[in-house]
């Protein structure tokens, strides 16, 4: 029996219970690579001090102290407690069928799991086709996306301004996403596109308090219903974002963004004609090596 079957004693292994702990917890990336650095020391982790588990792990021992705070205990004293207690009830590994997954194996059923609960809310294609037909109508569609937010931002403007004639992509902050939001307005956009995930950035909440204010419907991708930028009169889509990794994982609000690509070339007629345009261009310059 290795350390880690040992460490649960006739129940799950002790890296499982701990995965388990830490399983959908908002976790800032610090905490995430305590919580790793536990999953790797399963064994022995119900037996470190905040200090010997800082300097594994290669952060400050306040940070530990959070990290414990984040998981819903008084302290490190509490977790490690809580740890050295818990009782464990599945067989381990060798005495059942299947091997336990590990982090990474964690880390990308999480995300199906995530895809799955989006395809249950597409069930309803209401709200999609709603916000499609909303973004093929305005003029100018801006898009919005800070930091975490960027990529998804950027993958969107780069697919939609094939087939919409004014896709503008905002994705610095500070005076100059102001006075672009500015001139997204002036040039008749009524809709902005925002993607929304965690952390979200203060200045994002500006934007679209800026956005609401120019007379613009915010639709928003946010990885919860309760995403703290969310207006009231908002077109709320979400998304969940996955957390079993040090930085967050974005598969489903990616998914969603290329659906709303869909759902607004469906509000375009001449979506198809302007695709094929381009492919046609492509090909008469050679862009593409297939």
């Amino acid at each position: 029996m290795n350390g880690d079957q040992a460490a649960a004693g006739n129940g799950v292994p002790a890296s499982g219970r701990l995965q388990q702990l830490f399983e959908g917890r908002r976790l800032t990336p610090t905490q995430r690579r305590i919580a790793h650095c536990m999953v790797r020391r399963a064994a022995d982790a119900p037996f470190l001090s905040s200090v010997e588990l800082a300097e594994l792990a290669g952060v400050s021992q306040p940070s530990v102290t959070r990290f414990a705070v984040a998981l819903g205990f008084d302290g490190y004293p509490a977790l490690r407690r809580h740890l050295r207690e818990v009782p464990a009830t599945a067989p381990v590994p060798g005495e059942g069928e299947f091997a336990p997954p590990n982090a990474y194996q964690q880390a990308v059923r999480a995300e199906i799991d995530n895809l799955r609960h989006l395809a249950e809310l597409l069930a309803d294609p209401e709200p999609v086709e709603r916000a499609g037909r909303l973004l093929a109508a305005s003029p100018t569609l801006p898009v919005l996306g800070l930091r975490a937010a960027s990529a998804q931002a950027r993958g969107f403007a780069y697919f939609a301004a094939k087939v919409h004639p004014d896709v503008r992509l905002l994705d610095e902050s500070g005076s100059m996403l102001s006075d672009r939001l500015e001139a997204a307005a002036r040039a008749g956009a009524n809709v902005l596109l925002c993607f929304a995930l965690p952390r979200h950035p203060r200045e994002l909440a500006d934007a679209l308090e800026q956005a609401r204010g120019s007379g613009l419907r915010v639709i928003t991708v946010a990885d919860s219903a309760f995403a703290p930028v969310a207006g009231p009169d908002d077109l709320l889509l979400p998304a969940a974002v996955g957390t079993g990794l040090a930085f967050d994982t974005a598969c489903a609000p990616m998914l969603l963004g290329r659906v709303l690509l869909e759902a607004m070339c469906d509000g375009l007629p001449d979506a198809q004609a302007r695709l094929e345009e381009f492919d046609a261009r492509a090909a008469a310059r050679g862009l593409f090596l297939d």
